[in-house]
């Protein structure tokens, strides 16, 4: 059984083209009752659905097989022309008595921590657990704090989003890596790409997965933090001048950061070209930073340009422009 811990948009994106035979979410546990012999099981279903299963309706946009390949190349949108596909579907909470084969976790990266710690207790210590998440930080806490488990890493480009709490929208197609981060996750990242496979969508195994991971930090860097503080989608921010007078400085910083923490040279000006080309391609779509602030959600800043802070600050090397767009946007 496939367990998927984050009943997002990333995971139900996962969910809905995963074999629904082999797929189910897991809810939040809320360890909070510790005379009963099983925790209670603490998380949100719409109203009105059966509580047993997790109910939306899938819009399809982009069939994976139009997905590009490659870092920093243009990610395919929905367009008017495009015939849209809903597809209604309809997942089980899973039963937490059953074998779970392979763990997807895609919640928040702030919360990621928190769940795992509540729910790995309960998982069999061979199980693989892959973490969705954005940014980095949360991916090496995970890691350290397990470092027997088999855990991986995924770094990806699919776009989804929820225009309303019972509707997915896969709006991007794109590509997804997938590499071990611990040293007994190496003898299952092949099993792990070829499951996920099934799905359609375009998955690679990848060797150095922390890279892939910075490669999609500074993009996320990069972009999210400015639609967030702008209100606006991706394509927008490019014209502004908030943008315009902080993107060198913040490429800047983030070429020297990347030489230091991964040994991979690239000149804040190809860095810039990134970012734009991304934001370009991607100009109609809503961040998940600004989708987070619209919604009142606390914002994953943390785990991108602030995680690019605390990099600052473990190797002297100044980070004014990150440090402003966290606390701008941490201000929210």
């Amino acid at each position: 059984m496939i367990a998927i811990l984050g009943a997002g948009s990333l995971g139900r994106l996962w969910a809905a083209l995963l074999p629904s035979e082999h797929c189910a979410f897991l809810p939040r546990l809320s360890c909070n009752q510790p005379e009963r012999n099983q925790p209670r099981w603490s998380f949100s279903r719409q109203a009105g659905l059966p509580e047993t299963r997790c109910e939306y309706v899938l819009v399809r946009s982009v069939p994976p097989s139009m997905a590009p390949q490659g870092f920093g190349e243009a990610r395919l949108t929905a367009s008017p022309s495009l015939v849209r596909t809903r597809i209604p579907v309809s997942r089980r909470w899973l039963d937490p008595i059953e074998h779970v084969g392979l763990l997807l976790v895609t919640t928040k990266a702030g919360d990621t921590l928190a769940a795992l710690n509540d729910w790995l207790p309960h998982i069999s210590e061979d199980t693989p657990v892959v973490l969705f998440q954005n940014g980095l930080g949360s991916q090496q806490a995970v890691a350290e704090r397990w470092p027997g488990r088999p855990i991986l890493a995924a770094s990806t480009t699919e776009g989804a989003n929820r225009p309303s709490p019972d509707m997915l929208v896969h709006a991007g197609a794109g590509d997804t890596w997938v590499g071990a981060l611990t040293a007994s996750a190496a003898n299952h990242s092949a099993s792990v790409v070829q499951q996920l496979a099934a799905t359609g969508l375009r998955v690679h195994l990848e060797e150095n997965i922390l890279q892939r991971l910075w490669q999609k930090l500074v993009i996320n860097a990069g972009i999210n933090p400015f639609t967030a503080l702008l209100d606006c989608p991706n394509g927008d921010i490019l014209d502004s001048s908030l943008y315009q007078q902080n993107i060198d400085g913040l490429c800047r910083e983030m070429s020297l950061l990347l030489q230091t923490e991964t040994s991979e040279t690239i000149a804040q000006e190809v860095l810039r070209e990134r970012v734009e080309t991304v934001a370009g391609s991607t100009a109609s779509n809503t961040s998940s930073m600004r989708a987070d602030v619209k919604a009142g959600r606390k914002t994953e800043i943390d785990f991108i340009n602030g995680y690019l802070v605390q990099c600052g600050k473990r190797h002297d090397i100044a980070t004014p422009v990150n440090q402003m767009l966290t606390e701008r946007v941490k201000a929210l």
